[in-house]
């Protein structure tokens, strides 16, 4: 009798123990879809304008509350001088306006303000939780017989949710910083040269939802990645 009731209990302590533990995954990979939208000279509403965008991104999660993500996003930037009160020296009688495509591929870290996981791969890790992040990217806009490749600075927030032990879905928000006047295909309608890194520049935001795919087991017999 005690034989079998200490065999029962070690069955019951080793399955309790295949519960509580589930993989930690290093690597993500997925896509998103949104919202782009162009801030400058001919657009000031943050909510105007607006125009579809994809993602694809990958992440590498250095622990439950640090990543670094890949991303390259593709859209379009749209606007028009009608749509800000303003009479530009060089308005004429047709009014600016343009319809221009944008590629972006940034680098970020991103940092979450809750262990992020099933709460079975590492302790205290929460399915859902708000995150920030801040980078570097590339932009390319072009369009109308014009182009121009720039730098750019996003920052971001966030909330994800881990839906299974692999599947994350999360939505987010960011400002990209340009390094450039000419996202629009126009200079500064004054004449204003740019000075200094943001100084009369243009800029744009994405609002996306996001779904990634998580793979590559964390070692865990291992004191290495």
């Amino acid at each position: 009798m005690r034989k079998a009731t200490l065999l029962l209990l070690m069955l019951a302590a080793m399955l309790n123990m295949n519960a509580q533990t589930d993989d930690e995954y290093l690597m993500e990979i997925g896509g998103g879809v949104g919202f782009l939208g162009y801030l400058g000279d001919y657009n000031n509403v943050l909510t105007r304008d607006l125009q579809p965008m994809a993602t694809l991104l990958v992440r590498r999660n250095l622990n439950p509350y640090m990543g670094l993500r890949l991303a390259a996003s593709f859209g379009k930037l749209k606007g028009d001088e009608r749509d800000v009160k303003t009479v530009y020296p060089s308005t004429g009688v047709t009014p600016y306006s343009f319809s221009r495509t944008l590629t972006d591929v940034s680098l970020t870290y991103e940092y979450n303000f809750w262990p992020y996981g099933t709460g079975h791969d590492y302790y205290g890790a929460k399915r859902l939780t708000p995150f920030v992040f801040l980078g570097l990217g590339g932009t390319y806009a072009g369009g109308d017989g014009s182009s121009v490749f720039t730098a750019n600075v996003p920052i971001g927030l966030g909330l994800k949710y881990k839906v299974g032990q692999r599947m994350n879905v999360g939505v987010e928000w960011a400002m990209h910083f340009s390094m450039s006047d000419k996202l629009d295909g126009r200079n500064d309608p004054y004449g204003i040269t740019s000075s200094g890194m943001f100084k009369n520049t243009d800029c744009y935001s994405v609002l996306q939802l996001t779904l990634s795919y998580s793979f590559m087991q964390k070692c865990t017999t291992c004191n290495k990645d």
